[in-house]
C-alpha cells in the first residue's frame, strides 16, 4: 500500500469489488425485466417496494461496514481474539435485525401500499412482494455480513464469487418461478421475490463456507466469543453514519414517488426504471472507491501525501470517466433501455426525457461520491453523511417538488441535477479545506 505504483494498486484492489457490484447491478436489472413482463402495474409495485428493501440493505450494509473496520483494525493491532469476537457480534447483531424486520414488514407493508396508491392492482403485487422478501430477509443479512467478514481480511475474490453466485442463481430462478417454467409452479410476483431469496440464501452459504474453510485470521465460534456491550457499541459507533447515510435513500425514494404518484403509476415505474439503469454506472464507481478508502487510511498513516492525492485524482479522473460513458448512453439510447422493460408507448415518451434530464448529473455525482469516500478514510464520515442529508432531504425533494407544482412532470427531473451540484460544491470546500489542514501539512511533517 506504500509502495506499489498508486494506478496498480488503487484498480488492482478495486476490480474485484467493481466487478461483483457490476453482476449486483446486472441482477438488479433482469429482475426488473422479468416483472415488467408480468404487467406495468407489477413493475410499477416493485419500484414502490424499493424503499423498505433499501432500508433493510442499510442496516446489513452499515452493520457490516462496522464489523468489518473494526475486525481489521483489531487484526491489524495482531490481536485476532478480539477481531473474531467482533465477527461473531456482528452475525448475532444481523440475525437479531433481521428478525426484526421480518416483524417490521409484516405489519407495516399493507398500510405503506395503501398510502402510497389507490391502484389496487400495485397494491397487491406489492403487498405480495415486500412481505415475502422480508419475511424471508435473514439470507440478504448474512450474505452481507459473511462478504464484509471476508473483505475484512483481505478476501475480496472470494466476496466477489459469493455475490455472484447470489446475483446468477437469483437471475436463473426469476423466469423459472414467475411462468412456471419446467417443474416449478407459476407464482407471477411471488415468483420473483422467492427467487431473491433464493439467490440470498445461497450467496450467504457459500460465503459462510468460504469463512470457515479459507478465512484463517477469523474464528466464528459463539461457545468460545460471548456477545458483547461494548464490542457492539463499537460497531454501531462506526456503521451508524453508514446505516444514516443508506436510509436516506430510503426517505428520498418514498418522497419522490409520492410527488411522481401525483402525475400517474407510470411517472412512478419509469423513476423505478431510472433507478434499476443508474445502478449498472454507479456501482462500479462504488467498487472503485472500496479500493480508494484503505490506500489513502493507509498512505495518511504512512505519512505520504503525494501517494494520497495521486490516488484521489486518479480515482476522481476514473470515476467521472465511468459516468460520462453511462451519460452517453443515457442520451444516445433511452428509448432501447426503456424498450428492455416492456415500456409502453407512454411509458417510452415519459422515460425518455426523464433519462436524458436525470443523466446529466452523473459526472458531477462522480466527482461527489469520490469525495465522500475520501472523507470517511479520513475520519470525517460526519461530513459524508451531512452531504448526503443535504443532497436528498434538504435539496432534492423540496426543489422536485417546488418544480412540479411551477414545470410539471417533466421539470420534476431537474431536480437531480441541481441537488448533485449543490452536492458537489460544497464537497469540493470541503475537499480544499481537509487538503489543506489534514494531507498537506504532512510532508512538512516528514521534511
Amino acid at each position: 500500500m506504500g509502495v506499489m505504483p498508486v494506478g496498480r494498486l488503487l484498480f488492482g484492489m478495486s476490480a474485484p469489488m467493481m466487478i461483483s457490484m457490476l453482476v449486483q447491478a446486472l441482477y438488479n436489472i433482469v429482475d426488473s425485466i422479468f416483472v415488467a413482463m408480468l404487467s406495468e402495474e407489477a413493475l410499477t409495485a416493485v419500484s414502490l417496494a424499493f424503499p423498505l428493501q433499501n432500508l433493510m440493505i442499510a442496516f446489513g450494509i452499515g452493520t457490516g461496514v462496522g464489523v468489518s473496520a473494526l475486525a481489521s483494525r483489531h487484526l491489524g493491532e495482531k490481536n485476532p481474539d478480539r477481531a473474531s469476537a467482533v465477527a461473531v457480534n456482528g452475525i448475532f447483531l444481523n440475525a437479531v435485525t433481521a428478525v426484526f424486520f421480518a416483524l417490521l414488514l409484516g405489519v407495516l407493508t399493507k398500510p405503506f401500499f395503501y398510502a402510497l396508491t389507490e391502484d389496487a392492482a400495485i397494491r397487491s403485487y406489492g403487498i405480495t412482494y415486500t412481505r415475502i422478501v422480508g419475511l424471508l430477509c435473514i439470507g440478504m443479512f448474512m450474505q452481507v455480513m459473511m462478504e464484509r467478514l471476508l473483505q475484512s481480511t483481505g478476501m475480496t475474490t472470494l466476496s466477489m464469487i459469493s455475490q455472484m453466485v447470489g446475483a446468477v442463481i437469483n437471475i436463473i430462478m426469476d423466469p423459472m418461478l414467475i411462468f412456471g417454467i419446467g417443474p416449478f409452479p407459476e407464482l407471477g410476483i411471488a415468483g420473483a421475490a422467492t427467487a431473491t431469496i433464493f439467490g440470498q440464501i445461497a450467496g450467504s452459504f457459500l460465503a459462510l463456507f468460504f469463512n470457515l474453510k479459507y478465512n484463517k485470521e477469523l474464528t466464528i465460534s459463539f461457545t468460545k466469543y460471548r456477545i458483547s456491550g461494548e464490542i457492539i457499541r463499537n460497531i454501531y459507533s462506526i456503521g451508524i453514519p453508514s446505516i444514516v447515510m443508506a436510509a436516506i435513500g430510503s426517505v428520498m425514494n418514498y418522497g419522490l414517488n409520492k410527488i411522481l404518484l401525483v402525475f400517474s403509476s407510470t411517472a412512478a415505474a419509469v423513476f423505478g426504471v431510472y433507478f434499476k439503469l443508474q445502478s449498472f454506472v454507479f456501482m462500479p464507481v462504488f467498487g472503485l472507491n472500496n479500493g480508494l478508502v484503505p490506500i489513502v487510511g493507509y498512505n495518511y498513516g504512512a505519512a505520504k501525501p503525494e501517494r494520497i492525492t495521486r490516488a484521489i485524482r486518479l480515482a476522481v479522473i476514473s470515476a467521472v470517466c465511468i459516468m460520462a460513458a453511462g451519460t452517453v448512453i443515457f442520451q444516445i439510447f433511452p428509448a432501447a433501455l426503456l424498450a428492455l422493460f416492456s415500456a409502453s408507448y407512454e411509458m417510452t415518451e415519459m422515460g425518455v426525457v426523464a433519462l436524458r434530464i436525470i443523466s446529466l448529473h452523473f459526472m458531477i455525482a462522480g466527482f461527489s461520491i469520490v469525495c465522500s469516500s475520501v472523507f470517511q478514510a479520513l475520519g470525517h464520515g460526519f461530513i459524508s453523511m451531512m452531504v448526503s442529508i443535504s443532497r436528498q432531504i434538504l435539496v432534492l425533494l423540496p426543489i422536485a417538488f417546488i418544480l412540479a407544482r411551477i414545470g410539471g412532470l417533466n421539470a420534476v427531473w431537474w431536480s437531480f441535477p441541481i441537488a448533485e451540484l449543490f452536492a458537489a460544491i460544497v464537497c469540493a470546500v470541503f475537499l480544499r479545506k481537509i487538503y489543506v489542514e489534514k494531507i498537506r501539512p504532512l510532508g512538512v511533517k516528514v521534511a
